[in-house]
């Protein structure tokens, strides 16, 4: 509101240009009137004044965790109103992890905290100055409530006999994964598919001529895991469908006896990462809350809902009390093909990295 502007003032209480000059012609205008007229404009500033109980959270996040998410932002706002008496609207945004973060940077999105799939997307913050330095270290488990990884989900029967990451690369099988330019689960992908073959014994000359092949075979790519889940299941192209955990379990169980689970016999340790965005936290008042909001996440009520989503709570043993039965898997760390996620980042996804030579020259 522009304060020089009489007749704007006037309009928000109700008395305009006229009905003023008759109060003063009527002498209406006593101390009791200038009081409510100062406790009005009093009123005013207040509400443009930035807020320091702000009772929103935002929270920017990877593609495939909205059902995780739903649930998660439901029980943490009951039990921090009935701690504090406080009620919080969690707000959610999900998408392509690495466009995610990229839209955070770029202030398009006003994210109080992120649950970023990569590393590398959370730390982007911190390269640009929004997230303090040394942020893995002021939560749990180095800032990881849950680990994943990638697998495959096939049509019913698995016609093409998919089991191993060579199975992908057979002259009729078509992949879906989703862009590693925008999305976690597309560098997850790749870096499994090159991984499969370096720690199994293989070269990075037989990865580099693998990873080509497999990038033949994927016909479209989508922004984010959900659009290619949707791509999958919905517009049935593709004969396999490389994806995480969580979104295969989703997937084959609305599928309803359509779609099945293939479990390669290794693929990537998948480290999604949290934390609050400390430059905005600090202008929206909101720290407490971001902080709490969190922490919640380390909880063993929030790891038993983590499990049974299909994540891999980082308290292994809360699977196990909710009866959740994870498939044993063999997963490699990102040090077993690059020396740190920044390593990886401009090894594989940097311009005219590995990843970006073998995807070629493909339609944003």
């Amino acid at each position: 509101m522009n304060f020089t502007d009489s007749t704007r003032i006037d309009s928000t209480f109700g008395v305009n240009r006229r009905s003023r000059s008759v109060i003063r012609s009527r002498g209406w205008l006593n101390l009791s009137a200038m009081a409510a007229v100062v406790a009005g404009f009093a009123l005013i500033i207040a509400k443009n004044l930035p807020s320091s109980t702000n009772n929103k959270l935002v929270n920017v996040s990877y593609d495939p965790t909205r059902e995780l998410y739903q649930n998660l932002d439901l029980a943490f706002s009951t039990a921090y109103e009935k701690r504090t008496g406080r009620h919080i609207i969690v707000v959610e945004s999900h998408g392509g992890s690495s466009r995610q973060a990229r839209s955070v940077v770029s202030g398009e999105q006003q994210a109080d905290v992120v649950t970023l799939g990569l590393f590398s997307d959370v730390d982007l913050l911190r390269k640009q100055g929004l997230i303090a330095n040394g942020w893995a270290d002021r939560l749990p488990n180095h800032s990881r409530p849950y680990t994943s990884t990638i697998v495959f989900v096939v049509r019913r029967g698995n016609p093409k006999g998919i089991r191993d990451w060579p199975d992908l690369i057979q002259d009729d099988v078509q992949i879906i994964t989703p862009d590693p330019r925008t999305s976690a689960n597309g560098k997850l992908s790749a870096l499994a598919a090159w991984g499969a073959i370096v720690t199994r014994g293989g070269s990075e000359t037989e990865a580099v001529k693998y990873l080509k092949t497999f990038y033949q075979h994927v016909p479209v790519m989508d922004r984010g895991a959900r659009d290619a889940a949707m791509t999958f299941t919905l517009e049935e192209i593709g004969d396999v469908h490389l994806t995480w955990e969580n979104e295969a379990i989703r997937e084959v169980a609305e599928a309803r006896g359509m779609l099945q689970i293939i479990y390669p016999p290794v693929s990537i340790l998948a480290e999604p990462y949290v934390a609050w965005v400390d430059a905005n936290v600090a202008r929206d008042g909101t720290l407490a809350i971001a902080q709490a909001y969190l922490q919640f996440l380390f909880t063993d009520q929030a790891q038993a809902t983590i499990a049974r989503f299909g994540y891999r709570p980082y308290k292994q043993r809360i699977a196990g009390d909710t009866g959740v039965q994870l498939h044993p898997i063999t997963l490699f760390p990102i040090t077993a093909v690059a020396r740190d996620w920044d390593d990886a980042q401009q090894k594989f996804f940097a311009e005219n990295g590995i990843v970006d030579s073998a995807m070629g020259p493909r339609p944003e």
